[in-house]
């Protein structure tokens, strides 16, 4: 007996098999605050079972150890360089960023010295206390929270603002140290 040709045609086609849906990763549970100056605990990694089969499926990124290393495409946020200490931990808080604290003690001489009633010395040691702070952030391996941005970006805007009012202070009047002459003009033409 032979088999109706239609028929074949009459059936319908099989449905294609529907993937299914991959299982929603698990919240990371909320850690605990800790105290000033402590340093978190690593995360716990569940050693693996030897009498277990190994599983086909790829490594969840919770077991891969972690690197220090920054990745090489970044996804988020980089930590800010300023984050690492000048000085060992052992050592006290103020010492250990003493950077910053002194070109913030520099910075606050001149606005001291401008008050008092010598405006050109206090920008000269304002200005100077940003040059110097460029060639830390250049020179020294690790300067606190001198490092704001990347080191180039920090030398060369601490060495341009200490620059410009090192400047400022040389052509400051009365009785200019510094002539620059088209200066004057510059001056007089956007100011009429």
């Amino acid at each position: 007996m032979k088999a109706d040709p239609g028929a074949e045609a009459a059936t319908a086609p099989e449905p294609e098999p529907v993937p299914s849906p991959e299982p929603e990763p698990e919240p990371e549970p909320q850690s605990k605050p800790q105290p000033a100056g402590a340093v978190p605990a690593p995360e716990a990694v569940p050693a693996p079972d030897a009498a277990a089969a190994p599983e086909a499926g790829p490594v969840p990124e919770r077991a891969q150890a972690r690197s220090r290393r920054f990745p090489s495409v970044t996804r988020d946020t980089a930590r800010p360089e300023g984050s690492g200490r000048a000085v060992p931990g052992a050592v006290s808080a103020p010492a250990r960023q003493w950077p910053m604290l002194s070109v913030l003690a520099a910075t606050a001489l001149g606005l001291l010295v401008m008050a008092i009633g010598h405006p050109r010395i206090g920008c000269l040691v304002m200005g100077a206390a940003l040059i110097a702070a460029s060639a830390m952030r250049q020179l020294l391996p690790s300067v606190g929270m001198l490092a704001v941005r990347s080191r180039f970006t920090d030398v060369a805007t601490y060495g341009l603002l200490g620059v410009a009012i090192t400047m400022l202070a040389l052509v400051m009047e009365p009785n200019p140290l510094l002539e620059i002459p088209f200066l004057e003009t510059a001056v007089r033409f956007t100011v009429r």
